[in-house]
This record gives C-alpha cells, structure tokens and sequence, in this order.
C-alpha cells in the first residue's frame, strides 16, 4: 500500500512540520513558516490579501493554520502547491475523514467515550476524527488559496478544489429573506446534518447556577443568559461598557467588529453588582471580569470554559459556553414577549432564518404532554343496544 493509500485510511501521519505565527504587521497579522522557519511567501500573499478584505485577525489565523496542514501534507508527497491537483485534494479529505483529531484526545480516565450523547443534556460529545464541517472549512481555505493565485496569474489552470456549479447560481443572488434552496453538494463535500440548537432546560439550569461557587461566576452566567452575549464578547467589556440606568451593555460584535449595546436584566446587573462589591471596582479601561487567584490579571475565555468543565463534572453535564448564548435565544423566541425581528435584533443575528431555528419545539417541552398522553385509557366502544353482539362481532372483529 502506498502513501497516498495509507494516509486516506488514516493510518498514515502527516508530520507537524512548521507553524503559524504571529507577527508585527497589520496585512497579514499571522504568517506561515516552514519548518526552516522561513516564511512561505504564496500563503502569506494569501492571507495579506484576507486581511486587505478587512478579515478580522482571527480569521486570518484560521486560514493560516489551514493552508498549513495542506503543506504539510504536499511536502510529504513531495508535490510543489502549484503542481497540486484534485488527487492530493483527495487525500487530505480522505485523511481528516479517517485520522484521530489530536484536539480530541482524552487525558481523563472518566471522561465520556467520544461521540456518546449525555443522557443529561441530551447532546452528544465531541467525535475522535475531525468533524464534516472543519473538513469542509479545510477545503473552502484550499480553494481560496488557488482562486487568489488563479486571478494572480499563478498556481494550476483549474482549481485542484471541485466545485458545484448549480450551487454557485442558486446562491449568487440569493436573497436573506428566502430559504436556502437545496443543491448537490461539490465532489469531497461533506454532509452536515442540520440540528436544532441545544438549550439548556431551565431545572438543568438552575443546578448549572448553583454550581456557580462564587459571585463572578453567577454575574457571569446570568448575563449570559440575559443578554445573549458570545463568550468572547462578553468576557472583553470594561466598566465604561455598562450603561447601569439604561440596563444594557457594550460589546465588539464579531464579524462587523463595531461597538453594539445588548440588553440586560435587572437580575444580571444585581449580581454584577454583587460581583464589583466583592471585588473591587477595576479602573477605568480594566477588564471587568479577572481571575480570581494569582496576579491581577483579565479572566480569559480558557479560564471561563475551565469553571464550566468544573460544573459539568459535578453535575455530569456537558454544557458549553455557547450554549448559553442558545439558551437566551431560545426564551426570547418562545416567551410571547418578543417578535422574532426583536430577537434577531438583540441577538444580532444576520439572517432571520438563524433566529427562527430557535422557535423549535424540545422534546423536554413534551414530557408532561407525553405523561398525559400515556396515561389516557384507551377509548371503550361502544354499539347501540339494537344491534346483535354476532353482526356486531362478524363486522368489527372481537
């Protein structure tokens, strides 16, 4: 078995050659060394045109790391990226499709088998491998790279990445407002299966926020709740970001990156206050969320998902922190209260049809209507005396 062969079965490694690194410059913030730790000069004329495009930092980030596991695997074949075709395509996704995703790794002897559903919560853990749609976003960063050399005048004729033609023309002039047609998906696609969004029931909730052990936490989850902030959007205001008598917050929205106000109740705002008396008010352009222990130093999104996992182990959960954010989303489209427009303005959704995923019925909603429903006797029949219990028996059976 050849090379090819055994990395699309998974049982050949790529070598972690080279990096991703940060570097002093704006257009691009991150670069890709090889393992000489020179820069590869074709990804970084990549990745200056994304932060040209005004791509935020981060994305330039992810396509970098991505553009680097496709070299990897290139300078393993000993093919040069300007000579790739759809052969070499096809086994990187053959190999995300059947290798074990090193992220996934469990180091705890009571952690859950990977892909098993938490009878809790009802979602399921993260799988071993790599999931459709990071292979999916690992194809979409292969075929920007050579879509931009293409129009550079450099790279293959044809882009080694197939693609779906009828997709392109349904989408192109797609409207917001319509619904996303159906179309073929592209050769190496992957199926995504679309699930509802998992919101946290409010009996689980309520032992999620007394689990909460301090007054930082419990601020932090009811703003959460209240708000429907991303975890990073949240955990990066200061205390000039609080509007107290206007009873909402400021955040950098992600994507746009502009400085929006959300909503908060006057619950999430108590138990801030409760918070700031306990710790300290923090000077004007601190971070208003720090850690507890060690140096004076802003409460990370890492540090945060660590109190959530501490959570979960007690209570065998597995709630995310951006299940939070589905949690907010879905009482404000379910309450009555608000239109779906108004939550989609508060959650600052793009599309209408991403808050309308939140109108979904749960089946923990059903338990009392099931309950009742298996309880019901089943209905007797009954026949009018003037007829014959054998015509009666001849016609309907015993």
């Amino acid at each position: 078995m050849g090379v090819r062969d055994e990395l699309m079965e998974g049982r050949g490694a790529i070598p972690r050659l080279g990096r991703v690194v940060e570097v002093n410059r704006a257009h691009p913030p991150y670069a890709m060394l090889d393992a000489t730790g020179a820069e590869v000069e074709p990804v970084t004329a990549f990745l200056r045109d994304l932060a040209l495009g005004d791509s935020s930092p981060l994305t330039c980030r992810s396509y970098g790391y991505g553009m680097l596991r496709w070299f990897r695997l290139l300078w393993l074949l000993g093919t040069g990226w300007e000579r790739a075709t759809e052969s070499e395509v096809a086994v990187l996704t053959g190999w995300l499709r059947s290798a074990a995703n090193p992220q996934r790794q469990r180091h705890r002897a009571d952690a859950p088998v990977a892909g098993t559903v938490n009878l809790r919560t009802g979602k399921a853990s993260l799988g071993a491998g790599y999931a459709p749609r990071t292979i999916n976003h690992a194809l979409t960063v292969i075929s920007g790279f050579y879509e931009f050399h293409a129009h550079q005048g450099r790279g293959p004729v044809v882009n080694p990445v197939p693609h779906s033609a009828q997709r392109r023309r349904a989408l192109g002039h797609r409207s917001p407002l319509e619904p996303t047609p159906v179309v073929g998906r592209a050769r190496l696609r992957q199926r995504v299966s679309d699930r509802s969004p998992r919101s946290i029931p409010d009996r689980l909730w309520d032992e999620l926020f007394t689990a909460m052990n301090c007054d930082r936490d419990r601020a932090l989850l009811e703003i959460f709740v209240a708000s429907g902030a991303r975890a990073k959007e949240l955990l990066g205001i200061t205390v000039g970001d609080i509007d107290w008598s206007g009873q909402r917050i400021y955040v950098i929205t992600k994507g746009t990156r502009a400085r929006e106000a959300v909503p908060v109740s006057p619950q999430g705002l108590f138990r801030l206050a409760l918070y700031l008396d306990a710790a300290g008010t923090p000077a004007d352009g601190g971070p208003l969320w720090r850690a507890r222990r060690g140096p004076d130093r802003p409460l990370t999104y890492w540090a945060m998902r660590r109190v959530m996992q501490r959570a979960n182990t007690l209570l065998g959960t597995n709630w995310s922190l951006h299940d939070l954010r589905h949690t907010a989303a879905y009482r404000m489209a379910n309450g009555g209260k608000l239109t779906l427009p108004e939550v989609q303005t508060i959650m600052r959704h793009a599309d209408i049809q991403t808050t309308n995923r939140y109108l979904s019925v749960h089946i923990e909603e059903l338990f009392d209507k099931l309950t009742e429903h298996y309880a019901t006797p089943r209905p007797a029949r009954h026949y009018p005396a003037d007829y014959a219990a054998a015509d009666i028996e001849a016609v309907f059976g015993a």
